[in-house]
């Protein structure tokens, strides 16, 4: 069985990779450079290579301020890009597992956000998301949208290792504490995106449509902050003080959701996942980027 994974040199595509996949599973995950995945003959080729039993996208423009300024280069990855995949694999009848974000809702609402809720973008990021998920549902009857939120890892430029980074560099933290939201471990993320896909292969019958994806527990940037200081000093590090300040405090081009709780009912009921608490995810990254604790 061969999958291809697009996006692979991305957080959750090199999770992905290192997931336990079945024996006889083969994952191919072309990184940006290899696969352009705005160039309709480049997807038209690579998915006339192999009888794919599926296809993950985990590829997107994810700088959310930059994409103010870069309206084109992020709607050409967001929204394009995903509707070029999405024609081109229903035209072979492969399964499409793609990834979305809580950008997509305005983050107004009270309570956690159910799939079915109202959309309503406020940033160029969102709004592009907003469009490649309409591309998916229209151009590919047996896909899986998976939102999530807050994705974190060992890997790349992630929250967690900025405020390890900045937590050896300084004595004070500042992190805003009016933005809730539910952190991702990608590897977590990863293996739900797995499980999803090879159920697709699979089964003909198994449930499409739009899913949500993150660990369990709510919490703010503050709280998530404070989370990785004092795992961080478990294990050695400075235990330093993080400062709880408002949005407003730290303006960026891009409108942040003030709610980006998302209800993982739906992934339950469909496919029996039941993600973790995010505090047990950030102890097993932590344990990847600083040791154990002692």
């Amino acid at each position: 069985m061969d999958i291809l994974v697009l996006g692979g040199g991305g957080q959750v595509g090199t999770e992905l990779q290192a997931y336990a996949w079945p024996e006889g599973v083969r994952v191919h995950a072309p990184d940006r450079a290899g696969l352009d995945i705005t160039d309709e003959a480049a997807i038209a080729r690579i998915i006339a290579e192999r009888d794919w039993a599926a296809v993950i996208n985990t590829a997107a423009y994810t700088a959310v301020d930059k994409a103010e300024s870069e309206v084109a280069a992020a709607w050409r990855l967001n929204a394009l890009a995903p509707a070029i995949l999405s024609a081109t694999t229903n035209s072979k009848k492969i399964p499409l597992v793609h990834v979305s974000t809580d950008y997509v809702f305005d983050g107004s609402s009270s309570g956690s956000y159910e799939t079915d809720a109202p959309i309503g973008p406020t940033s160029v990021y969102g709004a592009s998301k907003a469009a490649g998920e309409m591309a998916v549902r229209t151009a590919n009857p047996r896909h899986a949208i998976v939102r999530t939120a807050w994705v974190v890892s060992p890997h790349r430029g992630n929250f967690v290792k900025t405020m390890l980074r900045l937590a050896g560099e300084r004595d004070q933290l500042s992190v805003v504490d009016d933005q809730h939201g539910c952190p991702t471990s990608a590897a977590d993320l990863a293996a739900g995106l797995a499980r999803i896909a090879l159920r697709l292969a699979e089964d003909t019958d198994a449930p499409t449509g739009t899913f949500h994806y993150v660990n369990a527990g709510v919490t703010t940037w503050h709280g998530f902050a404070e989370g990785i200081v004092a795992g961080n000093a478990r294990r050695g590090g400075r235990r330093i003080p993080v400062k709880g300040i408002p949005t407003s405090a730290y303006p960026t081009p891009a409108r942040r959701p003030v709610n980006s709780e998302l209800s993982t009912k739906s992934l339950t009921v469909a496919y029996g996942l039941t993600p973790r608490p995010w505090h047990e995810a950030l102890d097993d990254i932590l344990d990847r980027l600083v040791g154990p604790a002692h």
